[in-house]
């Protein structure tokens, strides 16, 4: 033991004795008398002491210090006693980021390992080596097996914000894998326009499809069907746009071919005027005709898509990642929310995790074009996907990620960068505004600039006068015209068509048309809500409102109005905007007369104006309003004061009679005038609004 342990001990011990003393001397105080004990013949027995004497104190504290020194003493000479070595820090083993489907060169990147040692640590295990290669694809229990026999430990690599950032849709795939870097294959864009009516896209392309897609990654892009009664529409020049922004090949099909009124031909011409040239005018884009409701010539589409795929030489990667793209969402009672895709890239199998827009899903069911369940789907091939946490919008790309955190990031990040994107536009819109209300500011300002107070005062009074006369309410109910609109359809693709019809509405000065809300499924409580807060109407098409939801909406006054055909659906809408139109005064003319004479007559102490007419066509009748046409001026509107045939008040005069007539103004006649009888009927206005169809 060394000195200062010593020293420690002897002050302890010291304090201890001090602190004995001290009672002992206080037991004394108590009992100065020392109590001696009876002596019994049985047992002797001799004086005891209660309390150690002073002098044992240092006796104790001497016996207490030499076993100490005794104790260092014998540690001190112990023979072969040597002090322990250090203990060395624990090392960790290095970590490893794996991912799915890495292959071996990966697997050794990541290691910060050669790939002999990968090939190594896999010799006693049940993989083949001969087919082995450096881009080989491992599995999930390969890769883990050659970390731990590394002494490493492994952990799944997590995606960064600022990777996120910089390529949003960079986390679908690992960034080494080869078989992922290989250029996308062209696609084939098939234009057309689909009936909603009648049949769509979807039923007509799932009989083509099954055939067509063989060649594998066909279509991308699908617009609409041509229809050979309508011609080059709206909608298909928009199609040939996106297909040429694409740089992707066109197929023609020409629609509604199976009706008389068709003219084929025609729509090829027009086609001429936008750089589409068919094959039979010297070009390179087939056209196929054919009748969707009908079923004709649907396999002619098939093999000219597949002879086109054939020529351009498409080929499909089924390795790697899922890749593809939506064609059509729906909500499904029992299933949740539905979608009907067709995979471009990667074989998609149950159990994996995806990504399409703002939604994510992890597979759970897969049904192919004739509704059976299949355990996986190969490029090319349309499938239903049944797993998804929201619905996705048709047209959206899918993209497969590694795990369920990854795609919640990835969709976080998009609600994210959408809502700054929004926030963005809302500034600019507010900025405007901002500037907008500063130069009228600024420009009312200078007006008054150089009057007095007072005058400056009146000025502004003068000015809003009108404003402060009206209340609030009573000025937004007269300065708005508002109809509020809720769309349900049965898949997404139907609502999308609706809205865009929506977009081209152009009569907001006369009513104004608010889509408050819109989605895919059946009519529910929360849509009455909805449109009872805002007083809107309902319209769905395709979809059911079950009793409940009909009594509710009949009890809050709640209009819903369901339709199977978009057609219907818009006339029904523009029958409704132009309901909420006032009506608009109409003038009839009963009949005419021109003025032969003039003259006064003394009523009273004043001179009333009086004009002799005839009556040239209809009837005048005192009841109705007059005019007094000059030079095809109005010079007055307005009643009669008296209407006389000779000398007799009359009700009416008919054509060809003679009368004199007064006005209740005092307006001088003129040879010459005209008197016109007519009667003001309200008439229904129509919205102005004309969607093209």
């Amino acid at each position: 033991m060394n000195r200062g342990m010593m020293l420690k001990l002897e002050n302890l011990v010291q304090l201890h004795c001090a602190c004995r003393q001290l009672h002992s001397l206080s037991y004394r105080k108590i009992h100065r008398t020392q109590w001696k004990p009876v002596k019994s013949s049985t047992y002797p027995m001799r004086p005891i002491q209660p309390h150690p004497q002073l002098w044992q104190t240092d006796t104790f504290i001497s016996a207490v210090l030499s076993q100490c020194r005794l104790l260092a003493t014998k540690e001190g000479k112990r023979p072969g006693k040597q002090k322990l070595p250090p203990i060395k820090p624990k090392i960790e083993r290095q970590e490893v980021e794996i991912q799915q489907r890495m292959t071996a060169e990966d697997l050794a990147r990541a290691m910060d390992k050669d790939i002999d040692h990968v090939f190594e640590a896999l010799l006693l295990t049940g993989i083949d080596l001969d087919s082995l290669e450096p881009d080989s694809v491992l599995e999930e229990v390969w890769i883990k097996e050659v970390v731990k026999k590394s002494g490493m430990k492994y952990k799944w690599a997590k995606l960064k914000q600022e990777k996120v950032r910089e390529n949003k849709d960079a986390a679908r795939r690992p960034p080494a894998d080869p078989a992922l870097l290989t250029p996308r294959p062209p696609v084939v864009t098939i234009l057309g326009h689909v009936d909603h009516g009648k049949t769509t896209l979807l039923d007509s392309l799932r009989k083509t499809q099954v055939a067509a897609m063989e060649a594998g990654g066909i279509t991308q892009h699908i617009g609409a069907f041509l229809a050979a009664e309508d011609g080059v529409m709206k909608q298909t020049i928009e199609s040939i746009q996106h297909a040429k922004n694409a740089k992707v090949p066109i197929i023609l099909a020409i629609n509604k071919c199976d009706k008389p009124e068709a003219d084929p031909e025609r729509v090829k011409k027009e086609l001429l005027a936008h750089d589409v040239v068919c094959e039979e005018y010297g070009g390179d884009v087939q056209a196929v005709h054919m009748s969707a409701l009908k079923g004709e010539n649907l396999m002619a589409l098939a093999e000219a898509t597949v002879a086109l795929a054939e020529v351009l030489e498409l080929k499909a990667d089924s390795t790697g990642l899922v890749e593809g793209t939506i064609i059509e969402s729906r909500t499904d009672k029992g299933r949740g929310p539905v979608t009907t895709a067709i995979i471009q890239r990667g074989t998609l199998r149950k159990g994996c995790i995806l990504v399409a827009g703002k939604s994510w899903a992890k597979v759970r069911l897969m049904f192919d074009e004739n509704g059976k369940t299949v355990d996986e789907a190969t490029p090319s091939m349309p499938v239903e996907v049944v797993g998804w946490k929201e619905i996705p919008s048709a047209g959206a790309e899918i993209l497969e990620v590694e795990s369920e955190q990854r795609a919640r990031e990835v969709v976080d990040w998009r609600n994210y960068a959408e809502q700054q994107e929004k926030i963005k536009q809302d500034m600019e819109v507010i900025e405007a505004k901002q500037k907008e209300h500063k130069d009228a500011y600024k420009k009312e300002r200078e007006s008054l600039a150089n009057l007095t107070w007072r005058q400056r005062k009146a000025a502004l009074y003068k000015t809003n006068k009108h404003l402060i006369a009206m209340r609030s309410k009573e000025r937004v109910e007269s300065d708005r015209n508002v109809l509020p609109v809720i769309v349900k359809g049965d898949v997404d693709g139907s609502t999308e068509a609706i809205l865009n019809i929506l977009d081209s509405y152009n009569a907001n000065d006369e009513c104004e048309l608010d889509v408050i809300h819109f989605g895919v499924g059946d009519i529910s409580e929360n849509d009455i809500n909805l449109a009872e807060t805002f007083q809107g109407v309902i319209y769905g098409f395709s979809v059911n409102a079950n009793k409940s939801i009909q009594q509710l909406a009949a009890k809050k006054g709640i209009k819903i109005k369901l339709h199977n055909i978009i057609y219907h659906l818009i006339e029904d809408l523009k029958d409704e905007l132009s309901s909420k139109l006032p009506p608009s005064v109409v003038e009839h003319i009963i009949g005419e007369a021109s003025v032969l004479a003039t003259f006064c007559v003394t009523v009273g102490k004043s001179k009333v104006p009086v004009a002799g007419c005839r009556v040239q066509k209809g009837q005048l009748d005192r009841k109705l309003k007059f005019k007094l046409i000059r030079n095809r001026d109005v010079v007055w509107k307005g009643f009669l004061t008296s209407l006389k045939n000779h000398k007799d008040d009359v009700q009416i005069v008919k054509t060809g009679m003679d009368c004199g007539l007064s006005l209740d103004k005092n307006i001088e006649f003129n040879i010459g005038d005209e008197i016109i009888c007519y009667e003001e009927k309200e008439v229904e206005q129509t919205i102005s609004w004309d969607p093209g169809f």
